[in-house]
């Protein structure tokens, strides 16, 4: 089941300020409120996992995170293996049922990425520019569905820690409580965790 908040056209993702973190941790805000909706936490990190975040080798460590609502309830799931040559993402529904994920291109220097469904066919694509943190989800046939863009919360938060707030606006002709909604949506966390981690 879908929850309402994942029905919104405009969404704040702000990462969780800790210093020396290894977990990824984000608040869904509604930007119109500033009140966080939803939920994104890494529970039960392996040690080895920990360890290896405050490496060079921290793009290559496996996460597992759930994204839930206020109430605990879970609405997604965003899992990743140890990626070989490219990242392949899984997105999970509340019950856990597999509803697509993502595929990084293999010689793309911008972070583009092929969204897919359960049945691994592509819905569209992310692309975008990896220095200006500007990402959009194009249809097959080029029509933009969504966009992600870094908001800037200060030089002094960016320069004491490594938290980034992305905006995520997702076109009215999406339809609501569409599996595309959700993948869209776990993207954004799929490109921080992916791309800049």
């Amino acid at each position: 089941m879908i929850t309402n908040t994942l029905n919104k056209n405009l969404l704040l993702v702000k990462e969780r300020v800790d210093l020396l973190k290894a977990a990824h941790n984000y608040d869904i805000l509604d930007p119109a409120t500033g009140l966080v909706i939803m939920e994104c936490r890494e529970n039960n990190i392996r040690p080895l996992t920990r360890l290896l975040r405050f490496s060079d080798c921290k793009r290559i460590t496996p996460f597992d995170l759930r994204v839930t609502a206020l109430d605990g309830a879970e609405i997604l799931r965003v899992v990743r293996g140890i990626p070989v040559y490219v990242s392949r993402v899984k997105v999970l529904d509340a019950e856990e049922h597999l509803i697509g994920g993502f595929k990084q291109k293999l010689f793309s220097v911008s972070g583009a990425f092929d969204v897919i469904d359960a049945a691994d066919k592509p819905v569209c694509r992310i692309e975008g520019r990896l220095a200006g943190w500007d990402f959009r989800f194009l249809t097959l046939d080029g029509v933009q569905l969504a966009r992600v863009s870094k908001q800037w919360a200060g030089l002094g938060k960016e320069l004491l820690t490594n938290a980034d707030d992305y905006m995520l606006e997702i076109d009215e002709a999406v339809p609501q409580d569409s599996t595309i909604r959700q993948l869209i949506f776990a993207s954004v966390l799929c490109i921080d965790m992916v791309l800049r981690n």
